[in-house]
């Protein structure tokens, strides 16, 4: 009974403790914005490509969002990733050393400590000196011993040290969250780069041959004397320019080849094939969280979250530890010189106590630790405030990209469009003799130019739709709790 009572007391005493040390562990409010962008977008993007994306509020994100591409090969490198990642990996056996650390440290604080002891001895020992007797004798030493000792945590500095450690576990729960859906956007990304980069390297490989071919026209009309010596040279600099772009566009292509495969964990020279550009359907319907919804979805800003109460803990444990401590102990066993004291009555041992600890002067070291971690404290919240206000502007930056993504990808496409026109209008006047034939590679190099600037805005715009995505986050799933 007296234990009980002597429990629930150190416990109601360690709660109302908890709410005396320590500042306040909620993290500020930050105003929420009507909307993301200095100028509000509409809902309904621009139309470009035949598709005209919808930003939505009123369905909620996803998860597994690469799905919406409709690309089943891109679902498969995006879960490969997922599974094979190495740093990924390492998050989470990095996460779950920390809860065994957690585990430990609430064993060691939260419930008392008992061992066992069993010891067997012969030794030679210095007598009392009487005359006639042997300076030294010989003697054995038998004991068995359950010791226990238990701190009372009356102020909380146990409790709250472990709290703390817990909310550093739930920050790096969040930290693994972010890491995750960053893997799956670069993933995404990669693919998408991969694909356009592709593409681009087809179409100017064509343009250059356009451009050999322009130059060895003008060259042989410079011989006939149909050109001049100075449009044979401007030919031959275009193709000279436009040949001077293939060996960096190929580097390009194979390097991001190259990063596709580390980010699905394989190595450099097994990267999967390329996944053709028109294979990856856009989105045509995006979610956007408002703002407020924005603080708790997205996995950063819930980290630095964690990151306050967790700092806020710290530092009231550090003033907790300021105050006294209780400690009980006790010991019961059996000892004896010889067998039979041991196994007698006689032999029975035990001792218990209680023993109280009031730190007094440690050189100014417990003071300066709880302003530390005050400090460390308030760093937290200003982390918090510049990942809210950070988070907001990705949206923002996100936002408008899309936006002008559509814009760029309409008139893009209305130049290839024309371009390509223009080359086939060209090639039907020239089978009718009314236009020579250079004229057509001239008309031939344009429309390549054009698919190529055509390429770059259809692949921004994918990639800024999955930044998206990453961007606004997920609703919050169940966390297993890591501890009080």
């Amino acid at each position: 009974m007296k234990t009980q009572i002597l429990t629930v007391a150190s416990l109601a005493l360690t709660l109302s403790a908890c709410t005396a040390f320590g500042p306040d562990r909620h993290p500020p409010k930050i105003p929420a914005p009507e909307h993301y962008s200095v100028v509000p977008l509409p809902a309904q993007l621009p139309s470009a490509d035949g598709v005209a994306q919808t930003i939505t509020s009123d369905i909620r994100p996803v998860p597994e969002w690469w799905q919406a591409y409709q690309s089943e090969q891109l679902n498969e490198l995006v879960q490969e990733g997922l599974h094979n990642s190495p740093s990924l990996a390492a998050a989470q056996s990095t996460l779950q050393a920390a809860r065994e650390q957690l585990r430990s440290q609430i064993g060691n604080s939260l419930f008392p400590s008992l061992d066992v002891g069993l010891t067997g001895e012969r030794q030679r020992a210095l007598a009392f000196p009487i005359p006639n007797l042997p300076p030294t004798f010989l003697y054995n030493v038998f004991a068995a011993q359950a010791q226990t000792s238990y701190t009372v945590d009356f102020f909380g500095a146990a409790f709250l040290a472990d709290r703390a450690l817990a909310g550093q576990i739930r920050q790096q729960e969040f930290q693994l969250a972010a890491t995750r859906r960053a893997l799956a956007t670069n993933i995404v990304t990669a693919t998408i780069n991969v694909a356009a980069l592709q593409e681009q390297l087809e179409a100017t490989e064509q343009l250059v041959a356009l451009g050999e071919q322009r130059a060895a026209q003008v060259a042989a009309r410079y011989k006939l004397g149909s050109a001049s010596r100075d449009d044979m040279l401007a030919a031959e600099q275009d193709a000279a320019n436009a040949a001077a772009t293939l060996p960096a566009l190929r580097a390009q292509a194979q390097t991001v080849r190259h990063a596709q495969a580390v980010l699905l964990g394989r190595t450099p020279d097994r990267a999967p094939p390329v996944i053709p550009l028109d294979a990856l359907h856009l989105p045509e319907s995006v979610p956007l969280s408002v703002a407020s919804d924005l603080l708790h979805q997205r996995p950063d800003i819930l980290a630095a979250e964690a990151a306050v109460r967790a700092t806020a803990d710290e530092a009231g444990a550090a003033t907790a530890a300021m105050f006294p401590t209780l400690t009980l102990s006790a010991a019961y066993g059996r000892g004896g010189f010889d067998w039979s004291t041991f196994t007698s009555p006689a032999g029975a041992i035990w001792n218990f106590g209680a023993s109280v600890t009031q730190p007094l002067f440690h050189g100014g070291a417990l003071v300066a630790r709880k302003r530390q971690y005050q400090a460390t404290y308030e760093a937290a919240v200003s982390e918090y405030k510049q990942t809210v206000l950070s988070a907001f502007k990705n949206v923002a930056d996100t936002l408008v990209a899309l936006d002008e993504d559509a814009n760029t990808l309409a008139q893009t496409q209305r130049a290839e469009a024309a371009a390509r026109d223009a080359h086939s209008n060209t090639e039907s006047r020239y089978k009718l003799g009314a236009t020579p034939f250079y004229a057509t590679l001239t008309a031939g190099q344009q429309y390549q130019s054009a698919h190529v600037q055509y390429i770059r805005a259809r692949a921004s715009r994918l990639a800024d739709t999955a930044v998206l995505f990453d961007s606004v986050g997920e609703p919050l799933r169940a966390v297993a709790k890591t501890g009080p």
